[in-house]
Parts: structure tokens; sequence; C-alpha cells
């Protein structure tokens, strides 16, 4: 193919002629949407249309003459098979929190040019720290103006998928209890008015879900709440009228989505105002009508969603079960299937989703499935397409030897899933083996981790990789992300990770949390071992009140991929007791192969 033709090097010459006509020295693409959301609507994709790279974060610079993309070591492998021809350059950083971009673009345009970004999807804390990077070097930030509107001619209208609530009992907190929970934050802040963006937050305070982002079950709106009432911006039509009765018995009224900037800039100047400056856009911050108090914190239900309740917990408890199930009867049709049929990643992914919808509950995916053999396990985010894949077997037997990874999810009524785990294929070599146990000591060692009560999440990082690292060893992403209640897959504000810890990562009963180190030898293989797990309380002692974890996930670790002798003797007994649980819980739900299935890999390994 000409690559002077390809479709991004194109795209970015129509970007380029609108940034001229515009009088606009570069664009800050950043992927994000006027929520803030880490799942995009298509409208909002523009990082991904004009760069072409695919993966879920990442920020894109284009200049004139140049263009770059930032992204972290989880798309370095993805980036740069996607970049190829395109002239985009990969720039490689830390985290997917890191500000590189800012510095890349201060240091590449010179005082008195023109960078532009559309503020109204640029974080406000975001927002603050480019502007102040930009006038340092004399650079002007232009951001009341969408850059993409005229490049774009192809751009996908706003989704119109319907709101639905959530009900009782999956629901088991009302809304009027949750708005009163809100309200109360409020009054503590001496706030009269809260601004809520996030769509996670409005769909958890307002028990309402969606599906206007893939794989989340939210819907696009803000939110504005005073001490009697709130008003909820969603596009019109999507609510019906029988639910809209619903909403006003609890004080909510419905108005158009564009209309929440109008309805800032009218508020009282008496107003107090509370935003959470990572949670809001520039532009929404910008609307607030001159003289009203704004109040910097974190949204309230921002921390209360993340603490689930004994209810929801039940829930969730029967969601990871129904879970595991379904991932029973997928493994045994697989390893079946396995020499004797046609497998590829884009079978696996498409059989293990169709066993999870046949389960009670069910809504959809909570992410892509990531389905990687072998060189493509070793790209953390990786995802098959019908243009590229890996073949598995064929009929007359297994295509080579080596290890599959997969990491999926579902949404139900009652809880989101995520699971990883890494399965043979043939003969794992030593060198598999190694890595496996390595990783499982340290999914091991930090499940059975106990912490004071407030302990900063990200402080927790390093006992997932101390086994690795006693080796030389270690993985680029986060060690655990927090998960929603039938919402989003990835939920704060805790992390296990190398994050700088925030007072609000305080590690609080009922927060469930995603353990998954991992480890990657690009071009040959991949290892992840994820469960989720419960912040739940431990025995007290006059040190004050501790926390341990609850392990959720309900899914045999293949031992086959192990080197037994690496294993201490309480490492061992922890997976024969992990695995007499996961027996214990799945026999009642599954049958025929399934139940022959769960049994053999729930062996215990005794000592």
């Amino acid at each position: 193919m000409d690559t002077r033709t390809s479709p991004v090097r194109l795209r970015l010459e129509r970007l380029r002629e609108q940034m001229a006509a515009q009088q606009i020295d570069a664009v800050l693409l950043p992927s994000s949407d006027p929520h803030l959301s880490e799942y995009l609507p298509a409208h909002w994709q523009g990082r991904e249309w004009f760069s072409g790279f695919t993966g879920s974060m990442a920020t894109l610079a284009v200049l004139a003459d140049r263009a770059a993309l930032f992204a972290d070591s989880r798309y370095w492998s993805q980036a740069e098979a996607e970049l190829a021809g395109s002239t985009i350059e990969l720039v490689k950083i830390a985290s997917g929190g890191a500000t590189t971009h800012v510095d890349w673009l201060a240091q590449a345009l010179k005082s008195g040019q023109v960078l532009a970004a559309d503020g109204a999807v640029l974080g406000l804390a975001a927002a603050q720290q480019l502007a102040a990077a930009m006038a340092s070097a004399g650079i002007a930030l232009r951001t009341g103006t969408d850059p993409l509107a005229g490049a774009w001619p192809e751009r996908p209208d706003l989704p119109a998928t319907p709101v639905y609530e959530h009900h009782a009992p999956h629901a088991p907190v009302p809304r009027s209890a949750r708005l009163a929970e809100v309200r109360a934050a409020m009054v503590q802040r001496g706030a009269s008015h809260h601004l809520v963006s996030t769509l996670d937050d409005i769909a958890w305070i307002f028990n309402l879900r969606g599906a206007d982002v893939d794989y989340n079950p939210v819907f696009l709106a803000h939110a504005l709440i005073d001490s009697s009432s709130a008003c909820l911006f969603v596009g019109e039509g999507k609510v019906g009228a029988a639910l809209q009765a619903v909403l006003a018995a609890d004080g909510v009224q419905l108005r158009p989505y564009g209309e929440a900037r109008a309805t800032l800039a009218a508020l009282p100047a008496t107003s107090r105002l509370l935003i959470d400056p990572k949670r809001v856009t520039l532009a929404l911050r910008e609307a607030v009508a001159a003289g009203v108090a704004v109040i910097e914190a974190i949204n309230p239900s921002t921390l209360a969603k993340s603490r689930k309740g004994a209810a929801e917990a039940a829930f969730i408890r029967e969601a990871m079960a129904h879970d595991g199930a379904a991932m029973c009867a997928f493994y045994a049709w697989f390893e079946q299937a396995l020499g004797r049929e046609t497998l590829t990643e884009l079978t696996i992914a498409e059989r293990l989703s169709a066993e999870r919808a046949r389960q009670p509950g069910y809504v959809s995916l909570s992410f892509p499935v990531i389905a990687g053999f072998n060189a493509n396990g070793a790209m953390p985010h990786y995802r098959a397409t019908p243009d590229s894949h890996a073949l598995i077997s064929t009929p007359q037997g297994v295509v080579a030897d080596g290890l599959l990874l997969i990491d999926s999810g579902a949404q139900y009524l009652g809880g989101t899933t995520d699971i990883t785990r890494v399965w043979p294929i043939g003969t794992p070599s030593d060198a598999i083996r190694r890595d496996v146990t390595l990783v499982l000591k340290g999914t091991i060692a930090l499940s059975r981790a106990r912490f004071p009560r407030g302990t900063p999440s990200p402080m927790l990082d390093a006992i997932a990789r101390a086994p690795l690292w006693a080796e030389s060893l270690d993985y680029g992403h986060g060690t655990g992300h927090g998960v929603g209640y039938f919402l989003n897959v990835h939920e704060g504000p805790q992390s296990i990770s190398k994050a700088v810890a925030t007072p609000e990562m305080a590690m609080e009963a009922g927060m469930i949390t995603s353990i998954e180190p991992g480890l990657y030898r690009p071009g040959r293989w991949g290892v992840r071992i994820e469960n989720l797990v419960l912040n739940v309380p431990a025995p007290a002692d006059e040190f004050g009140e501790f926390l341990e974890f609850e392990t959720l996930t309900l899914c045999p670790i293949d031992t086959r991929s192990l080197e037994i002798s690496l294993l201490r003797v309480d490492e061992r007994a922890w997976l024969d007791r992990y695995h007499a649980l996961v027996r214990e819980r799945l026999a009642p739900l599954v049958s025929g192969a399934a139940m022959a299935w769960l049994m053999t890999r729930t062996e215990p390994l005794g000592s």
C-alpha cells in the first residue's frame, strides 16, 4: 500500500488544512469526552480516528509538520504496529497518567504560536496544568472551539439509546437515600449546589443505567443537585414517560443534554457550587456564573459508590458464581476442541461471550475479550481482529506449544466481573512455567495481605511485585483497579499501583479491587493472573482497625503451567484452599463436561 494515501495520513492532512484555516499551529487530542470517560462514545473518538491507534488510552498531538502519540507500556507494541506508515511518532510514557505531552508541546512550539484543545473534553485539572505550561513558554492556548468540527465530516452522532432503571433487589439502596447521602456531604462542604458529570457517578446516584458507552451501563448526562431537587441533563427522548414520573416523585427534573452550561451560567450569585476538579471539564467550569463561590473537592458519590454495602456484596458473590460457571462451560469445551477443531483468538472471544450470555442477570461484556496466544499475550491490551489474529489449533492438531492469556469480564444486574487466566497450549516450556509461577506468587502474596484501615492503596502495590522484583523482573501496569457495581469495570478512587497516593485513595471496607500482577516477554508470551477481591474487616487489636481481602473471583488457576517447586508450603496451601472454594461454589451450577472439568482443575496440590 502506498502509505501516502493511507487513511490516517489523509485524515491528518484534512485536519492540518483546518488548522491552517483557523490559524492554529497545534492540536491536542486526548482520549476523552465531556464526562472524562475512559471508554468513549464514537462521537468523541477523535484521537483514534486521526491516529489509527485503537487502544483505550493515549494522547495525540498534531503540528503542521509532525505528530506524536503518547502511550504507556501497556500499548507500546500495539501502537508501534498501528502507527506504522502514519508518520506519527510514538512517545513512550511511564504511565497512563503521565503528562509528558505537556512538556513535549512546550518544546515543540515556539513563543507566539497557538495550541488548540477542546475545553469541552479537557479535564479542569489537566487544563490548568496545560495552561500554566503554555503560558510559561509564551504559547497561546485556545480552548473555546472544537478543532475537529470541520476536519471530521464522518463524525458519528451522539448515541440515542434509552435510559432504564436499576431496580431492586439488585439496587438495594433507593434513589432518595442516595440523593440524601450526597446532600449530607454537600452540607459538610458548605455547598448549596453540586455539579456531577462523570457518568458512573450519575448512574449510581440516580439508580439509572444505559448503553451509551460500550461495555459500561451508563448514559450521557450531567447532573446539578441542590438541597431539595436535582436536574438531570440528558438527551431528549432517552427517558420514557413512566420513568420520568418516577424520577419526578424523587424531585428529579429532566432538561436537554445541551443545557448544562446555560444552567450553570444562570446560578444565583449567592450559590456555593461543589465540583470535583478531576472529574469536570474546563468548559463546564468556565460556564459557572461570575460571583458563584466554587468549592473544589472529590465528588461525594465517588467515595460512596466505591464502598459496597452488604446487600450489594451478596449479589456480587452471586454474579461471580454465575461468571465462574460460564467459564467452566467454556474451558471444558475449549480443551475438548483443542487440536480437533479450528480455534483462533476470535473463536475464544465469541464462544466465551456466548457462555456468559446464557447466565442469569447477564447484560453485556464489561470490556472486549482479550485473548492473546504466545506473542500476542505480551501486549496487555491486545485485541484480536478479523484482519490480525493468531491460529491456535486445527482439526489436525495444535499449531504450536505456548501460553494463552484470556482477560475477560461481564456486566450482570448484580455486579461487574473481570478475570485473567493463562492456559498452557501443548507443553509449556520451563521458562513459561517459571514466569507463571512468579506471577502467581505475587497474586497470592497480595491476596493474603492484612493492613490497617485507611492505608493508601498504592502502598500495597509492592507486595504483589516483590516476588518478581526478587528476580529483577517487573511489569508496566498497575497491580489493581477499583471495580464498580454493575458499573464501570475501572472505578476509583482506590488504585493499587505506583501512583502517588492521595487521601481519597485510602482503603475502606466494601471496596472491590483487582489483583493482577503480570510479566510480559515481547515477541514470546505474556502472563497475568487476576482476581477481584473485596475489602473486609480483619480481627482488630490495640493498634486499630484492620482490613483483609476476600477473593471474589471463582475460576481455577491452571496448575499445569506452574513450577510447583517454586511455591512455598503456605503458597500451595492458599492455592488448595482457593480451589476448594471454587469447587464448592461452582459445583451446584454446572454439570456434565463442565463439572468434570471443574473437578479436574481444582484437584489439590497437597503438601
